[in-house]
């Protein structure tokens, strides 16, 4: 919109996580002039260590967060249509025992207890089923079916529960692959004219003349560049704080409270394809979700982090808490030995002064500042849920630096490779079998899941498997890691095989090496990630 007076970027974007991504792509498809900087590689912090849903949020009920509840929910089904390839629904199985607790600290909680103390904090049947109600109508579902009861003594969704659970109630919400959403986001904004710079960190930040300097380092090459905006963006995820306070240098009261988020990662534990809500006697939850196929996701903690620099890990003794809390529910136990992976992310939630980090609110929080006149907006919490939502408020705050900038865009807008409807998956993978006969049915599963109709462009005019190059294992070729490095900001194994995909559930140590160094071998061919 401005770009060409005086070389000043409309928005200067710092951090790309979901929030960061969102905000450039909404941005840039008004018009504006948008860079983005991430200091390593897109959702390489908390936006790869999610839970991977998109979900309403069910406990938030208890802590009267409705109007966040109500968007995510909304939001749900827009994000569907939105990413038919890498969202999808998914139904989640509640099984109901008479000792049910509410989470202590929970708004809901007191008043029951005060209203009601016969109940001593549990949780009876009738009032699990308002809830479900709730959950079922605050956000107007028109895709996802509604909630039901299920008898768990005869049905394949009791038969990996203890015989003890007779019952369970059944309702939706939609699995994301959440790094790759960030991906999407990053990918579009750029076709919209964001220039997005990863490995890019921001040195400093200083208003002059009433708009931002900028100084990054690529941290890769060490080279150093000055860049100047209008507005800039505070989307740092667990660096906000450090980002406003350090980089920007302004003292504002918004904080952020750091909480890990930790999951365990095991081998399939049920053959159906549904979840699992589990509620702990601690009043927390967890989550047991079918996962890449052969796996089970089983997370999350609630646990306080002190540092955003201290990489967060699943310590030993939050793997044995979640053993532990699925071992209450399962028919035959789990432990250590059938681990496979662990993965932990930080969770920056806005610091409302919550008793506990599970209370913590999941809602996001915008604030405006200004330094010398130039206006720098931060993001607090969120979900990734309402990451397109919070980057249409981000940019109700923004708009007035920018009049005449054009309305919301994004609802229905659809991300590369979403352009057919959420019920065609499997006919999508039916005709990509068609067209590429050498495919299984895992491989093409897998290409659809991650590029959907992008996976024409992807595989191009090959006839055998060999016509796409190296095989590094587990359906990885030369073809797709040309593709992720040319298209999707890959720079190095640790970015194909854990955000751009699993595949490191798959490959060994060698063929990872291997993948690495034929990688290292192409980066030089290719300009660096800042460039």
């Amino acid at each position: 919109m401005h770009m060409a007076e005086a070389g000043i970027t409309d928005i200067f974007v710092i951090g790309g996580g979901i929030n960061g991504c969102g905000i450039a792509r909404d941005a840039a498809g008004r018009g504006l002039s948008v860079r983005l900087a991430e200091m390593g590689d897109l959702a390489s912090a908390t936006s790869s260590a999610s839970t991977k849903l998109f979900h309403g949020g069910l406990r938030y009920l208890e802590y009267f967060e409705f109007r966040l509840v109500r968007e995510a929910l909304i939001e749900r089904e827009v994000l569907l249509n939105m990413m038919p390839h890498i969202s999808w629904p998914m139904r989640f199985v509640l099984p109901y025992h008479r000792g049910m607790r509410f989470d202590a600290s929970a708004p809901a909680s007191r008043l029951l207890a005060a209203a009601m103390p016969w109940m001593k904090g549990r949780r009876p049947d009738w009032l699990i089923r308002l809830g479900l109600l709730m959950y079922d109508t605050l956000g107007g579902r028109k895709i996802l079916p509604a909630t039901k009861v299920l008898d768990l003594d005869d049905s394949p969704e009791g038969r990996p529960l203890k015989p003890e659970f007779h019952k369970a109630f059944e309702y939706s919400d939609c699995w994301v692959e959440d790094s790759r959403l960030v991906v999407l986001n990053a990918r579009d904004a750029a076709a919209r004219g964001a220039h997005v710079m990863t490995r890019t960190r921001v040195i400093e930040a200083a208003p002059e003349d009433g708009h931002w300097r900028i100084e990054t380092e690529n941290t890769e090459t060490g080279a150093r560049r000055t860049h100047h905006a209008r507005v800039l963006v505070n989307a740092g995820g667990p660096w906000v704080a450090d980002v406003l306070r350090h980089k920007v240098r302004v003292n504002a009261s918004a904080g952020v409270r750091l909480v890990r988020g930790s999951h365990i990662v095991t081998r399939r534990l049920f053959e159906h394809d549904k979840c699992y809500f589990l509620q702990g006697a601690d009043g927390r939850i967890i989550f047991a979700i079918p996962y890449e196929t052969d796996f089970t996701l089983i997370g999350t903690t609630d646990v306080e982090h002190a540092d955003p620099d201290s990489a967060p890990v699943c310590t030993p003794e939050e793997q044995r808490y979640l053993l532990d809390f699925a071992n209450r529910y399962l028919r035959d136990p789990i432990s250590e030995d059938d681990i496979v992976w662990t993965y932990s992310g930080v969770r920056p939630l806005y610091d409302d002064g919550a008793s506990s980090a599970t209370a913590a609110t999941r809602d996001y929080t915008l604030t405006m500042d200004r330094a010398g006149g130039a206006p720098v907006l931060n993001v607090f919490g969120g979900k990734i849920t309402t990451y397109r939502r919070l980057a249409e408020s981000a940019m109700e705050k923004i708009g007035a630096h920018f009049p005449g900038m054009p309305g919301p865009w994004t609802r229905g807008a659809v991300l590369p490779g979403g352009d057919f409807p959420v019920g065609e998956v499997a006919d999508l993978m039916a005709r990509l079998g068609q067209d590429y006969p050498f495919l299984t049915d895992f491989w093409a599963r897998r290409l659809i899941r991650a590029y959907g109709t992008d996976a024409w462009r992807l595989l191009g005019d090959a006839r055998s498997a060999a016509d796409l190059g190296e095989a590094f294992g587990a359906t990885l070729t030369g073809a797709e890691i040309e593709w992720l490095m040319s298209h999707e900001y890959a720079r190095t194994a640790e970015d194909v095989i854990w955000r751009r995909s699993k595949l490191g559930l798959r490959l060994s140590d060698g063929e990872v090496a291997r993948l690495e160094a034929w990688m290292a071998d192409r980066r030089q061919a290719l300009p660096a990630a800042a460039e």
